[in-house]
C-alpha cells in the first residue's frame, strides 16, 4: 500500500480535458509516490477555494486516481457541486493542494483468475489505473446517456450500458456482469474476481450477484469524508456481524463478503467525484 507523505502538496496543472460529462484534471506530481489502484487524493484549488459571498472555506474533496504514469496523476471530475465546479475551472499552470494517496485498494486477482471491472459513471475512474496495473481485464461500464458513456474512452475496449440506450446496451451495467457470471467458470478456482465502483445501488446489486455466484469482489465505496485519516468517522458504514469500516483508511475498497449490504450514506456521489459537496 502507498503511503501519502506527510502533508498536503501544491502541485501545479498540466491540463483540464473536456471528456463528455465530465473532465480530467491533470496535475505534476514527480515527488509524490505512485498510488495503488483504488486509492484516493484529497483535493483543493490553492486559489479561490470557498462557498458564499465572503469566500467560506470548502472542504477538501476526495478522488480516486483514475491514472497514474511518468509522475503525472490525473482525476475524473464532473460539476455537482460548488468544490467540483471549481476543480472543473481550474486551467494549466494553477496550482491545487493534493493530500494523498490514502486508503486501501485494489489487490491482484490471485493466479489463474479473470479480472471484470464494473464501473457506474464517474466510479469508472480507479478502474481506469486498474486495468493499467493489471495490464488487462474485461471493462463493464454502465452510465446515464451516451454523454456520460463519453468517459469509457479512459479504459481499453469497453462494454457499455446506458439507461436510455443512447450508447451501447440498453439498460443498466449489472445486465452485463450477469451474463459473465452466468459464463463457464466464473465462480471457483480459475474463475473470475470483480472489482467494482460506482452508486451504492450499484454495487449493492454487484455484491448480491457476486455472493450468489460464489464469486469474490472488491467494492470500492462511496462514503462523505471530512478528513481522510480516519479521525472524524464521518464515513464509517456497518459491516457484517457489527463494528464499522471507516472508507478512508479501511477502505475506499473492501471485500464484498464483509459487508451485509451497500447502503447508500446520502452523500449524493461517488467516492470518485467527491466528498459531501456542502462547505
Amino acid at each position: 500500500m502507498s503511503i501519502a507523505p506527510f502533508g498536503r502538496r501544491a502541485l501545479p496543472v498540466i491540463a483540464n480535458d473536456e471528456v463528455g460529462a465530465y473532465r480530467v484534471l491533470r496535475v505534476a506530481d514527480p515527488d509524490g509516490p505512485a498510488p495503488d489502484a483504488g486509492q484516493f487524493t484529497m483535493l483543493a484549488s490553492v486559489e479561490h477555494w470557498g462557498g458564499g459571498a465572503d469566500e467560506r472555506p470548502l472542504l477538501a474533496r476526495a478522488f480516486s486516481v483514475a491514472r497514474y504514469a511518468d509522475g503525472e496523476a490525473h482525476y475524473l471530475l464532473e460539476d455537482v457541486g460548488p468544490g467540483t465546479r471549481r476543480l472543473c475551472e481550474l486551467r494549466q499552470g494553477e496550482l491545487v493542494w493534493a493530500l494523498g494517496p490514502l486508503g486501501r485498494g485494489f489487490t491482484d486477482p490471485a493466479d489463474g483468475r479473470r479480472p471484470l471491472l464494473v464501473g457506474g459513471g464517474i466510479g469508472i475512474a480507479p478502474l481506469a489505473i486498474l486495468q493499467d496495473q493489471l495490464r488487462g481485464g474485461t471493462a463493464l461500464l454502465g452510465f446515464r446517456d451516451a454523454r456520460h458513456a463519453a468517459g469509457a474512452a479512459l479504459l481499453s475496449d469497453p462494454r457499455i450500458a446506458t439507461d436510455d440506450g443512447s450508447a451501447g446496451h440498453h439498460g443498466l451495467v449489472t445486465d452485463l456482469l450477469a451474463a459473465e457470471l452466468d459464463g463457464a467458470g466464473a465462480g471457483g478456482e480459475g474463475g473470475a474476481v470483480v472489482y467494482a465502483c460506482g452508486p451504492p445501488p450499484m454495487l449493492e446489486a454487484v455484491r448480491a450477484m457476486c455472493a450468489q455466484a460464489g464469486v469474490e469482489c472488491q467494492l470500492a465505496l462511496e462514503a462523505a469524508m471530512a478528513c481522510g485519516f480516519g479521525a472524524c468517522f464521518g464515513c464509517a458504514v456497518p459491516k457484517r456481524g457489527g463494528g464499522y469500516v471507516r472508507v478512508c483508511v479501511d477502505g475506499p475498497v473492501v471485500a464484498g463478503e464483509l459487508l451485509d449490504r451497500v447502503e447508500d450514506p446520502g452523500a449524493g456521489a461517488p467516492l470518485a467525484a467527491l466528498a459531501a459537496e456542502s462547505p
